[in-house]
């Protein structure tokens, strides 16, 4: 009995002589990095048995709002914290750690079908998005295009992409056009264009490369000519300017616990790994490296 309850002793332990971490890690958020933070629980799952990982979609906005508020350990997020959820941070005696994680791109997609809107220009892409626009069908973007309505989709106001893509394209952020279906879940706007042969929709890359027998990708034009959205020109930045760095937050508070700590220390180890298997790019290793040393810092370790 008492080799049994050593042998059991022992395996409680890790690599490094301590006790394997036990409890609950809350993520919520953007559903742009949802994919790579649940690739990355579920491979945390295998080394930190004992840890649950629970992982939300709420939107960036929303999962700041939760953040800020100290309902959760960890913000998703498709773009930079904003100066009034940073404030509401600080009033509510939040320390937090910015985590860049990988490399993002919007893409503008079409249903499977749809064989005339292969490219588009920025002009064209704000022409249909910006407020009070005049566009309603294909034809009034190209007079040699259907004269049919265009259905659109696209991620709700809580969402980091609709905040980026509205500053990227229409030149304000949450500057858009309100008559378009919203969903803050990719999935939902996935379902949507794949079933309308006249939609227009967009959303992150990883989502697309998922969907490649649904939908088609659109080809973005900034002036020098048309790009496509692939990985190599997200990451090399020709595909603008769709293309973003998206993060993680974690609370100063929420990782002094071991589980948050631990997996935020896998997250950053393994990013570039998965960021990869979930159709996103990574960065370079030098940033994770550098980013890594800034979490040491921030928690003293």
């Amino acid at each position: 009995m008492k080799k049994l309850f050593a042998v059991l002793l022992l395996l409680s332990f890790n690599v490094y002589g301590s006790a394997q971490p036990s409890g609950l890690v809350k993520v919520d958020g953007s559903s742009t990095v949802f994919p790579l933070t649940e690739a990355v629980a579920e491979e945390f799952n295998k080394k930190f048995p004992n840890v649950r990982v629970m992982v939300g979609v709420s939107g960036t906005g929303g999962g700041f709002k939760k953040f800020t508020a100290g309902e959760i350990d960890i913000s998703d997020a498709s773009r930079a914290i904003k100066k009034e959820e940073s404030e509401m941070a600080s009033k509510n005696n939040i320390e937090y750690f910015e985590v860049p994680v990988s490399f993002d791109g919007i893409v503008v997609v079409t249903n499977k079908n749809n064989g005339w809107a292969k490219t588009m220009t920025v002009a064209e892409l704000k022409r249909i998005w910006e407020p009070e626009s005049k566009v309603k069908t294909w034809k009034d973007l190209r007079p040699e295009w259907p004269n049919r309505p265009i259905k659109l989709y696209g991620p709700g106001t809580d969402s980091g992409t609709f905040d980026y893509f509205t500053e990227a394209i229409v030149g304000k952020a949450k500057s858009s056009r309100s008559d378009y279906s919203k969903s803050e879940d990719d999935n939902v706007l996935v379902q949507g264009v794949a079933g309308d042969l006249d939609s227009l929709g967009y959303f992150g890359h990883s989502y697309y490369m998922e969907n490649l027998k649904k939908l088609n990708a659109v080809s973005i034009d900034n002036g020098k000519g048309p790009v496509e959205g692939t990985e190599a020109n997200i990451g090399n930045g020709t595909y603008a300017p769709l293309s973003r760095k998206v993060y993680i937050y974690v609370s100063k508070a929420a990782a002094k616990r071991e589980e948050i700590k631990e997996f935020v220390k896998f997250y950053i180890e393994n990013a570039a790994t998965l960021a990869k298997e979930v159709g996103q790019v990574a960065l370079s290793k030098e940033e994770y490296q550098k980013v890594a040393k800034g979490f040491e810092k921030f928690m003293g370790i």
